[in-house]
């Protein structure tokens, strides 16, 4: 159970630490990303010892480049878990991207998604302040919940339509990016009256970027040595995040450090490791907490990133940009 108060309260999108292993989750203008079937699966989940769902994020996205279009096409389907299933959001995404070449190193990639949204409320998990007998022993898990005054929705299920935008400038060494989510600001809110504590989603601006710096060749065209500093910066409502660090790669052997940060404190260090083949790429990462959110032992966050890379791609193929870290 959760407990809330009557007072206003904004959802916002789940984000992954490895948004590498993401990439249009990321920004709708990396869809086709390679000519060849690209399969991305994500779980991540935060703060279990708060519950083993406490927030708990699934998604797998298949997107492709077709050269005879110069375009890409992707799909992603994302669930959402918050608060041990009191509120689900489910979303599946269509998108396309349709790339700009200004010359043989300088290109860039426009990205259009369009979303179906389902999100459903389950009241009935829900604990009101106006439930809770101070005297009844409730705050140490006994007692019984009182009635609420609170009025039940209507419709506990809400649908929606969402569409965002992206663009990706890039070349063999670097990469930059912008994305607006959530252009129509969809309203998603169960509560007709206007102070509830869902009240929709807020338009979502990001900006991101990377460097790449070779240090080695790979042998037999292998993946090679090389250095990737990133950052990410989500600023949705009044919330605002910062990820930055870098990801580390020696052959098939990878390891990453990322620090992130909100404009008030530092939330967490994010470590993170993996390793992959031609065909394959797996990760680990886990979000070591550090602001207050640890004194009350959240747990941090685990997450798991997989990426698949089917056949068509030869090892040692010169994409000429600065995406390893996304394949």
């Amino acid at each position: 159970m959760i407990t809330i108060g009557h007072s206003v309260g904004q959802a916002q999108d789940p984000i992954y630490s490895q948004f590498y292993n993401a990439p249009l989750q990321l920004n709708p203008a990396f869809a086709g990303n390679s000519s060849s079937p690209l399969v991305a699966i994500n779980y991540r989940n935060q703060w279990p010892n708060w519950g083993p769902k406490a927030y708990a994020t699934y998604s797998a996205s298949y997107d492709q480049f077709f050269d005879n279009m110069n375009s890409g096409f992707g799909l992603n389907i994302t669930s959402d878990n918050s608060g041990d299933g009191i509120l689900l959001t489910n979303k599946i995404s269509g998108i396309y991207s349709y790339r700009l070449k200004f010359n043989n190193e300088l290109q860039a990639k426009i990205g259009l998604e369009a979303s179906a949204i389902q999100s459903r409320l389950a009241w009935d998990k829900l604990v009101f302040l106006d439930q809770i007998d101070p005297g009844g022993g409730f705050e140490t898990g006994g007692g019984t919940l009182l009635p609420t005054g609170e009025i039940r929705p209507d419709n506990l299920t809400q649908n929606n339509f969402d569409f965002s935008f992206g663009i990706l400038l890039y070349s063999p060494k670097l990469y930059g990016g912008i994305t607006i989510k959530h252009l129509n600001a969809p309203d998603n809110k169960f509560l007709s009256d206007p102070v509830n504590f869902y009240s929709g989603l807020p338009i979502r601006f990001s900006m991101h970027a990377g460097y790449t710096i070779d240090m080695k060749s790979g042998n037999n065209g292998g993946f090679g040595t090389f250095l990737a500093p990133s950052m990410m910066f989500v600023q949705q409502s009044d919330f605002t995040q910062v990820n930055a660090g870098a990801l580390f790669n020696k052959e098939s052997f990878f390891g990453g450090a990322y620090l992130r940060y909100t404009i008030s404190n530092i939330d967490a260090v994010i470590l993170s490791f993996g390793w992959r083949t031609e065909l394959f790429k797996m990760s680990y990462s886990f979000d070591f907490t550090i602001s207050e959110a640890s004194v009350l032992n959240s747990g941090g966050a685990h997450e798991l990133g997989i990426v698949i890379n089917f056949g068509a791609d030869k090892k040692g193929t010169d994409y000429n940009d600065c995406f390893k870290i996304f394949r």
